[in-house]
């Protein structure tokens, strides 16, 4: 009885091993090219429904309907917070709706100047919409709470596009591109909380208590992604296209 066998080792096909590990490569890498392309398809879309949605508000007759009916005549009859309320739509709405355009790689390294044009439309718009937000939040309806949430929410969008505008200013392109991430994820506010709001609605079955919630849950869930976003970039472009 032999010890050991020394006949000549049968070689595993090794070359069908790696043809099937790159097959399986390709349809994975196939699969997730298509998700990518849904998700842009998605985040393109409702950034352009949401930023026309103002629209409704400029062209209504009566006021007594959607985010107006919820507010006091005393507030509907205020010049200020009127000036104040269609500066905020008006301009938030414009960000909205161009600012996904400037996540497109082909876009940004094909068209330089339209995306720097677009940009600076952007941080405009964004700036105004922001500053606006900022003074409506405090008459937001609802508690201190809620409040406090929106105000939160007009500071933090004008801080992180004020601060992308300094460091593109700067030639500080990273910093410029990880802010920017930012500024969209709170100005993406206004889709989350209309997404958010009608099933808080059926939920607790009292719009003060969803309002609130929503006041923050339209943002942080968005701040908690730009973070995670910018943190796996490590020094690489972003793009969603």
């Amino acid at each position: 009885m032999r010890l050991f066998d020394l006949s000549p080792v049968r070689k595993v096909p090794i070359r069908g091993f790696f043809l099937w590990s790159n097959f399986l490569n390709l349809k994975l890498n196939s699969s997730l090219s298509i998700v990518k392309k849904i998700w842009w398809f998605v985040f393109a879309l409702l950034s352009i429904m949401i930023g026309v949605y103002p629209l409704v508000y400029i062209f209504m007759e009566d006021r007594d309907i959607g985010f107006l009916g919820t507010k006091s005549l005393v507030l509907l009859n205020s010049f200020a917070w009127n000036l104040g309320f269609y500066i905020h739509i008006v301009f938030s709405g414009i960000a909205l709706l161009i600012g996904w355009i400037q996540f497109s790689a082909k876009i940004r390294n094909q068209y330089i100047k339209v995306h720097r044009t677009i940009g600076r439309f952007y941080v405009m718009c964004g700036l105004l919409g922001a500053s606006a937000g900022f003074y409506l939040g405090f008459y937001a309806t609802g508690t201190w709470l809620t409040k406090t949430g929106f105000v939160l929410l007009g500071i933090c969008w004008f801080s992180s596009t004020f601060a992308a505008y300094f460091h593109i200013l700067r030639k500080e392109v990273f910093r410029h591109q990880k802010m920017m991430i930012y500024s969209y994820a709170f100005c993406w506010a206004a889709v989350t909380l209309r997404i958010y709001l009608p099933f808080l609605n059926m939920i607790f079955q009292e719009f003060i208590v969803a309002y609130t919630i929503v006041a923050w849950l339209c943002w942080v869930p968005n701040l908690a992604v730009a973070w995670w976003i910018n943190r796996r970039l490590k020094g690489r472009s972003v793009s969603f296209s």
